[in-house]
């Protein structure tokens, strides 16, 4: 790849973040070939559709396949630029042990088709230190290859690591405008890698070394976590004390120099509830507050299914199926379809409309702006349990 031409790119993990960012590479001007596991999703990708839920996503996925700028297949491909997005999970030890073996597996597939000049970009998020196993795992692969911290001189290929920071419903708005970190195992790599990010983000691209950056996406998802919990702890303390934690909330935030969030029912999602244990396998001893934290907002989501009698709001809703039935009607403004767990249940997706006629108590455990937007009148004859104090008495 010379001068202004545009670089190929083989996005591996073509999930959640994977493909929107494949999508919006292809966008740009770049040929991309996806790479994924499950043969099912790689057709759906090559027929122009989307096997994920996200705002814009089809009609944006449906135009660059046409265009002949994304394909997809279960095979790593030559290309300059490769992006890494696969999931990190938790290890099945029931220790909260990241499990970075579909990162390594992925890095050995690229790596047998390496070659010099190319870029190697991790975008997922990860225990720190994982971008320079990375670079163990190709000098493993591919002994003929100068590598960036291994050499003297300029490397053969450059290696980086660039987490994403978005929001499900908003990802294509923020993979395009929220800033970026990119960490480099050297300063070369990290310019290779911010040159290729400048072509699609519009937002602004701080370069770091690769371990800072690894730890900076951590950071930012425990101080989210570490401060919910000040907010679910306050709740399950206004309780047991017989007081509204909304009102005490809403008088603390009075103070020019207070800013408590809004307590729920726990803390789901694929970044807020796993991330923090990353910080804590790394340190353990000297993580105590965000291990706290993480047990803190694990126990509010028992906590609230006591009082009614992954995803807070899942662990919830499902185990309300399980004993209701077919009382149970679930609105997700963002699913097609209800999760395994509901299976079996009778519960059943409805639609907001049909549950404010239908339902005679509402129980609110996520804060979507659909939600919010229910005028008062419309919810005063139901008995309401406002987990997220959206619907003020």
């Amino acid at each position: 790849m010379r001068g202004d031409s545009k670089p190929t790119v083989c996005v591996i993990g073509l999930g959640y973040i994977g493909l929107p960012t494949a999508a919006i590479i292809a966008r740009a001007g770049c040929p991309v070939h996806g790479v994924d596991v499950t043969q099912s999703v790689v057709d759906t990708i090559n027929r122009g559709e989307i096997h994920i839920e996200e705002v814009d996503l089809d009609g944006l996925v449906q135009a660059v396949v046409q265009r002949g700028m994304l394909k997809a297949s279960t095979e790593v491909a030559e290309a300059d630029v490769f992006v890494v997005a696969v999931p990190t999970p938790f290890a099945k030890d029931g220790a909260h042990t990241p499990d970075t073996s579909y990162v390594m597996d992925a890095t050995r597939k690229l790596a047998r088709v390496l070659k010099k000049g190319d870029t190697v970009i991790l975008e997922s998020t990860s225990p720190v230190g994982t971008t320079e196993e990375m670079v163990d795992a190709i000098a493993q692969e591919r002994p003929d290859l100068a590598l960036p911290g291994r050499c003297e001189g300029t490397p053969d290929v450059s290696i980086a690591y660039c987490p994403e920071r978005v929001l499900p419903g908003r990802i294509l708005e923020e993979l395009t405008h929220n800033d970026r970190s990119i960490g480099g195992i050297t300063p070369r790599c990290a310019r290779k890698a911010l040159a290729f990010y400048k072509r699609f983000v519009k937002g602004e691209c701080v370069v770091t070394d690769a371990r800072s950056a690894e730890m900076t996406k951590l950071v930012e998802n425990a101080f989210r976590d570490v401060n919910i919990a000040f907010a679910n702890e306050l709740s399950m303390i206004a309780d047991r004390q017989g007081l509204d934690v909304w009102e005490v909330i809403r008088l603390a935030n009075r103070h020019p120099r207070v800013n408590i969030l809004q307590p729920g029912p726990g803390v789901g999602g694929h970044c807020i509830a796993v991330d923090p244990w990353f910080i804590v396998h790394g340190a353990p001893e000297e993580a105590k507050l965000i291990r706290q934290a993480r047990e803190t907002n694990d126990a509010k989501m028992h906590h609230v299914l006591d009082d009614f009698r992954e995803s807070p709001a899942r662990f919830v809703a499902a185990n309300l199926a399980r004993e209701y039935g077919e009382r149970i009607q679930i609105v997700e403004p963002f699913a097609a379809e209800l999760p395994t767990e509901f299976d079996g249940s009778g519960a059943s997706l409805v639609d907001i409309d049909d549950a404010l006629e239908e339902c005679g108590v509402l129980i609110v455990l996520v804060d979507h702006d659909v939600f919010k937007a229910i005028p008062a009148e419309e919810r005063a004859a139901a008995a309401v349990y406002d987990t997220r104090g959206i619907w003020p008495s």
